[in-house]
């Protein structure tokens, strides 16, 4: 059987590693656009950014551990069209043929309209190499930045460009930062540690466009404020890649829905990691993170070779931001009550997530220890009696 796999991220390496490692012995090819191998998109916007990681250690695996699984890696090349009657992958540089398809083609930064001024030189997206490659020349000392985009990528982008000795301004046209993925409590946390770092924080304010002709020169504020700005960064989310998937005329919802399996309308394709959807709860769900990258490859894989296993998640998430880290386990959304404790040091502390009396996930800022058993918690069903949470002296008693 030979398995082609289009897009080379996380998913990808995992899905083709993990085919592998069950025993497939049949051809795999795994078509990419980008020319790098693939690599890990979680340290473009922190340690690569900052100079910290180089390529060679931001890509998954050598160029010798693809010689010698047998993978077919084609690099710079895109796919643009499926024909699943003759079950062909058109590329722009030829034809692949396959018995099986898996798509990981991933997500793409979400830019600002150009009647906004969003394609204008100076204002940068953070989702690939190549994005990352242009704005790290432009991060210089005493150049003033503007985030527009108060979520992860956003306030990563703001620490980092901290840690460069730029002037930050960041704006969240929202209420508040964090306000699509976490609660109050947890968004209190991160800005009380931007602000204690410099960064300017303007929430509730909305962007009317981005000023200059040849280049970016500021921001224009919906209340007439114009803000000026060396350069800009744009973190206000992702879509997941579907335009693939629309040639073979895939069923999508919130990206390419596939089943528990992991299989797409057709029953010769597949799909995982952020461009995919599944079931969830009576609902569907499509998870943008590196552990559903890798588990739901490896299910996806599984299934292709014939294990017949539904896919069920454990969401798990971190952010690096100064010197900080955000830990996130299970996902708090339709939560009924929040639970904080507080951390041993100046920024840190957990929140925990309640739905009618059952945890669900739990925000750990600098507090390994409350991640680690949080998580445990939420991944054997088990739930503490909330008010022990705030007032228990050994969090690890809480798995007893």
């Amino acid at each position: 059987m030979k398995i082609v796999i289009v897009g080379a991220g996380q998913a990808a390496a995992s899905l083709a590693a993990r085919l592998r490692a069950k025993g497939h012995g049949g051809e795999i090819v795994l078509i990419g656009a980008e020319p790098a191998a693939p690599y890990q998109r979680p340290p473009l916007s922190k340690a690569y950014l900052l100079g910290q990681m180089g390529l060679d250690r931001l890509v998954l695996r050598g160029a010798e551990w693809w010689d010698d699984q047998r993978i077919a890696l084609r690099l710079g090349e895109t796919a643009t069209a499926i024909d699943p009657v003759l079950r062909v992958v058109v590329t722009d540089k030829g034809k692949v043929s396959y018995d099986a398809l898996a798509l990981t083609t991933g997500a793409s930064a979400r830019r600002l309209p150009a009647a906004m001024g969003g394609d204008l030189p100076g204002v940068h997206v953070i989702r690939s190499l190549a994005d990352v490659d242009a704005l790290a020349p432009a991060m210089q000392p005493g150049r003033r930045l503007i985030v527009i985009g108060g979520g992860y990528i956003g306030l990563e982008a703001a620490a980092v460009a901290r840690k460069l000795d730029l002037t930050v301004t960041l704006i969240e046209a929202a209420p508040r930062i964090l306000g699509r993925v976490a609660a109050p409590e947890t968004a209190d946390m991160i800005r009380a540690l931007h602000r204690a770092h410099g960064v300017e924080i303007l929430e509730g304010t909305g962007i009317s466009h981005i000023t200059g002709t040849d280049r970016a020169t500021g921001v224009a504020l919906t209340d007439g404020r114009e803000l000026p700005a060396d350069l800009i960064v744009t973190g206000i989310g992702v879509l997941p890649e579907t335009a693939l998937a629309q040639t073979a005329r895939l069923a999508l919802d919130n990206g390419i829905a596939t089943d528990a399996l992991g299989r797409t309308s057709d029953p010769a394709i597949w799909a995982a990691g952020d461009c995919a959807s599944f079931p969830w709860a009576g609902g569907r769900l499509r998870l943008e993170s590196v552990g559903n990258a890798i588990d739901m490859a490896e299910a996806v894989a599984d299934n292709i070779l014939g294990a017949d296993k539904p896919y069920h998640p454990k969401p798990w998430f971190w952010s690096d931001q100064f010197d900080a880290k955000l830990q996130i386990a299970g996902l708090g959304t339709g939560h009924d009550r929040i639970v904080t404790r507080p951390g041993d040091g100046q920024h840190g502390g957990s929140v925990w997530y309640f739905r009618e009396g059952r945890l669900i996930a739990v925000d750990a800022l600098n507090d390994a220890r409350a991640f680690m058993i949080g998580k445990r918690l939420i991944e054997s069903g088990r739930s503490p009696d909330p008010d022990a949470i705030a007032t228990t002296t050994d969090l690890k008693a809480l798995l007893a």
